[in-house]
C-alpha cells in the first residue's frame, strides 16, 4: 500500500520478528521501552501478544523508496476490546445493535500496557501525519471499523486531530520529583497530616516481617520470576481478570531489557512472597503487575507507590507512572495527568455517534481532573 504524498509504501508485518532491531529502534528511539523491539518480541515470543489473547500483530512499516525503514507503529488486529484500558465496549455495543460490525479492528499500542508514550515512531524528517495517513488507509483497505491509537503522546494527539481523528482524553496519577534528596525530602513538601499518614503506612508494612529491595535486570533469579508470577496470577484471580502474560514472559524481559527492569519485592525469611515490576526509561520509572502472597498492610502502597519514589530519587528519575486508575493514589503524592487517544472511524453514523459522546466527555473529563488535583496532599502557601 502506498502513501502517494509521500511515497512511501506501507506494510503490515505479523510478527515484529520480521522486522530487525535496529531497524525498528532508530524510529522508536530509547526513552520508552514499552514501545522498544525487545519489549514487543518478548510479548510475542512468550505467547502473550498472540491469538490466544486476542491480539494478533499487525505492526505498521513504513518504507521509503530505497527501502528504508523510516516509521513504524505497534499495531494489532483485535476482535475485542480487552486489555486495552481506554474502553470503547459501548461505542462496539451500539454499533453492532445498528447491525455494524465493530471486531476486527486495528490497535495501535503498547499491549496490556497504559503507558504514555510514543505511538507513532518516526525518523528525524518524517512528519507523522504520514504514518497517520498510511494507519487510516490501511484501516479502510481491510474494511475494518476502526483505529485506535492509546496512550499517545499530546503531540500525536494533536497531529491526528488534525487529520480528521476523533480525540479522547483521560487521566492516570503520575508522581514528579521536585528536585528531591531522599524520601524525606519529598514528605516535606506535603501537609503535616498527610506526612504522618505516609510514615505510618511504611512503618506499619516494614513491621510486618518483611524485607523490600529493588532488583534490576540479571539480580532477578528465577526464582523470582517464578514467584512473581504466582503473584500476578493471584492478582488477575481476585479481580476476576484474564491472565494475558505467560510465565515464559518475565526471564524473556529481563534478558531482553536487562537493567531497565525493575523488580521491587518483599522477602519473608528469605523467601520472595511479594512484589512489583517496573520498567525505567529515560526518565521515568514506569510501574505494572503486582501482586502478593500473603497479607500484609500497606503492602501494596509500599511495593507499588514508596519504593518506586525511592528507587526514582535514588536515580535521578523525573516521575513515576503507576498505572491505570486508583483515585487513593493522590494521597500518596502522585496527582492526576491527561492521557490521551485518537479514533479513526470510516462509517458515518458511527464517527458522528462517538464525536457527540467526545464532545461531551472531553470538557467532564477536565472537570473531573480539576476536582481530583484539588486533593493534592502536598503543603499550599500559608501552611
Amino acid at each position: 500500500m502506498a502513501d502517494n504524498q509521500t511515497e512511501l509504501t506501507l506494510r503490515l508485518h505479523p510478527a515484529i520478528a520480521e522486522i530487525a532491531a535496529p531497524e525498528w529502534d532508530a524510529c522508536a528511539g530509547d526513552g520508552n521501552p514499552f514501545v522498544s523491539h525487545a519489549f514487543l518480541l518478548a510479548l510475542e515470543e512468550s505467547g502473550s501478544a498472540s491469538a490466544r489473547t486476542g491480539w494478533l500483530p499487525q505492526h505498521a512499516a513504513l518504507r521509503d523508496p530505497a527501502g528504508r525503514l523510516v516509521a513504524v507503529a505497534p499495531a494489532y488486529a483485535k476482535g475485542h476490546s480487552y486489555g486495552e484500558y481506554v474502553f470503547d465496549h459501548a461505542w462496539a455495543n451500539a454499533f453492532e445493535r445498528a447491525g455494524g460490525r465493530y471486531y476486527p479492528k486495528l490497535q495501535v499500542a503498547s499491549p496490556f500496557s497504559p503507558v504514555p508514550g510514543p505511538r507513532l515512531l518516526v525518523r528525524d524528517g518524517i512528519p507523522q501525519s504520514a504514518l497517520a495517513g498510511a494507519l487510516a488507509q490501511a484501516t479502510e483497505a481491510l474494511d475494518l471499523s476502526s483505529c485506535h491509537v492509546t496512550f499517545c503522546t499530546e503531540a500525536e494527539w494533536n497531529t491526528l486531530g488534525e487529520a480528521g481523528w476523533l480525540r479522547r482524553l483521560g487521566t492516570q496519577f503520575h508522581w514528579h520529583n521536585n528536585g528531591y534528596a531522599d524520601f524525606e525530602g519529598f514528605l516535606a513538601a506535603l501537609s503535616s497530616r498527610k506526612r504522618k499518614q505516609i510514615r505510618r503506612e511504611r512503618r506499619d508494612a516494614q513491621s510486618a516481617g518483611l524485607t523490600f529491595r529493588a532488583l534490576r535486570g540479571a539480580e532477578i533469579t528465577p526464582r523470582h520470576w517464578k514467584t512473581f508470577h504466582k503473584c500476578y496470577m493471584d492478582t488477575v484471580d481476585r479481580k476476576w481478570g484474564s491472565a494475558y502474560l505467560t510465565a515464559r514472559f518475565w526471564p524473556l524481559l529481563a534478558e531482553r531489557l536487562g537493567d531497565r527492569v525493575v523488580l521491587m519485592v518483599a522477602e519473608r525469611d528469605g523467601e520472595p512472597v511479594a512484589g512489583a515490576l517496573n520498567l525505567m526509561g529515560k526518565d521515568a520509572l514506569y510501574g505494572r503487575n503486582w501482586g502478593a502472597l500473603v497479607e500484609a498492610p500497606f503492602l501494596h502502597f509500599e511495593l507499588c507507590y514508596y519504593q518506586a519514589i525511592d528507587f526514582a530519587i535514588a536515580h535521578g528519575l523525573s516521575r513515576v507512572e503507576a498505572g491505570a486508575q486508583g483515585e487513593h493514589k493522590i494521597q500518596r503524592g502522585y496527582l492526576p495527568s491527561p492521557t490521551y487517544s485518537a479514533h479513526f472511524i470510516p462509517h458515518g453514523g458511527l464517527r458522528r455517534a462517538v464525536a457527540e459522546f467526545l464532545e461531551q466527555e472531553r470538557p467532564a473529563m477536565l472537570e473531573h481532573m480539576a476536582e481530583l488535583a484539588s486533593l493534592s496532599p502536598f503543603r499550599q502557601e500559608g501552611d
